[in-house]
């Protein structure tokens, strides 16, 4: 089963920890240095704030999948859309997670992952879709504020 991502840069790790827990009525599943994650299920979203962010805001929006198969029909979707676009990253850690991804930019430049987690990780990571789709497309057309991780 898919699940939207979401990950916003904060200014404020503490304060927006306690706003989105109020505002989503339970805990972060997930804190870290740096880092705060909800997996909600009412809206079924993986929702993740972090510090690691040049400005606060929509850093990127993601597609995260339970299977290879599931990565796999996202991949050819995000493929037929954005061909020249499309980075495969492969096996990563980022976000004190290990994943399986792919990034690729929309026509206004916002940068969407698509990730399967694969395990817990000890560090953040220590890229992001500016480094990689920047690549591609160009880093000047990429959406997004983060200069280190952007995952999930």
């Amino acid at each position: 089963m898919k699940r939207l991502h979401v990950h916003v840069g904060v200014s404020d790790l503490e304060k927006s920890i306690r706003y989105y827990t109020a505002l989503f009525g339970e805990s972060p599943t997930k804190e870290e240095r740096g880092y705060a994650k909800w997996m909600l299920e009412e809206p079924r979203v993986n929702f993740a704030v972090s510090v690691h962010s040049d400005e606060p805001g929509i850093n990127h929006l993601g597609m995260q999948v339970d299977s290879e198969e599931e990565l796999a029909e996202l991949h050819a979707r995000a493929e037929a859309a954005n061909a020249d676009g499309l980075i495969d990253e492969g096996q990563t850690t980022c976000c004190y997670a290990r994943s399986e991804k792919h990034w690729s930019v929309d026509p206004q430049g916002v940068a969407w992952e698509h990730f399967l987690t694969t395990g817990d990780a000890e560090e953040y990571g220590d890229h992001g879709p500016v480094e990689l789709i920047g690549q591609a497309v160009g880093a000047e057309q990429v959406r997004t504020r983060q200069e280190g991780c952007g995952c999930g």
